[in-house]
């Protein structure tokens, strides 16, 4: 089994090395040391990790994920490099499914935030999982979005979201740019959104999240 989320994660943190700490990333005003420390935060610190997406327990998190940022940068990437042992992630089959989302968007936060990107060529392989992990997301990230939208990776299948309504979007694209596009970087990928122009504007500028 190719663990893809592994490569991904490998190349990250060789990317996150070659740019340095203070190089931007598509998170906002993260720095990449900043980005490192919050998926550190995810894999290694249980009792904080929650605050990514519980906002009374957001404040605690904030303060962790500074603590771990101040570390030296070498010692980020190693963190980085090599998830817990005793994390199940560190199962190859959970890995798959918990982290490849994760490892590729965030490889791509770092690689898309310099000038003159362009997508990688991707093995059908990584497409394919990419697809995977972009259907599941659809229903749940697009549910309260005032459209049927229907969702389509030409080669690799289709999948629809939105609140449903009056009227019809069509989102298509490679999966790794559906992917990016469903965790919220709409400006940063290569989409195409066929409908109503007003309509399709106003997704591109959606907040999509969980």
């Amino acid at each position: 089994m190719t663990r893809h989320a592994h490569a991904e994660r490998l190349a990250m943190a060789d990317l996150m090395a070659e740019q340095g700490p203070a190089a931007p990333t598509l998170c906002g005003e993260w720095t990449v040391r900043d980005l490192a420390a919050h998926i550190i935060l995810r894999e290694r610190r249980p009792d904080a990790a929650g605050g990514i997406v519980l906002k009374r327990l957001a404040g605690y998190a904030e303060r962790v994920q500074r603590e771990i940022a101040a570390h030296d940068f070498p010692d980020l990437l190693r963190q980085l490099r090599n998830p817990p042992w005793w994390s199940p992630i560190s199962n190859p089959l959970l890995d798959e499914q918990v982290n490849l989302a994760e490892m590729f968007v965030h490889h791509e936060d770092v690689r898309r935030a310099q000038p003159g990107w362009e997508p990688r060529d991707l093995s059908q392989d990584l497409q394919r999982e990419l697809w995977t992990q972009a259907r599941r997301r659809c229903a749940l990230v697009l549910r309260r979005f005032r459209a049927v939208i229907h969702v389509e990776a030409p080669g690799f299948g289709a999948a629809r979201g939105g609140a449903g309504g009056p009227d019809t979007l069509r989102l298509s694209g490679a999966p790794g740019e559906l992917l990016i596009f469903l965790y919220g970087r709409q400006a940063h990928c290569h989409t195409i959104i066929d409908g109503p122009s007003a309509l399709a504007e106003k997704l591109r500028r959606a907040r999509l999240g969980i």
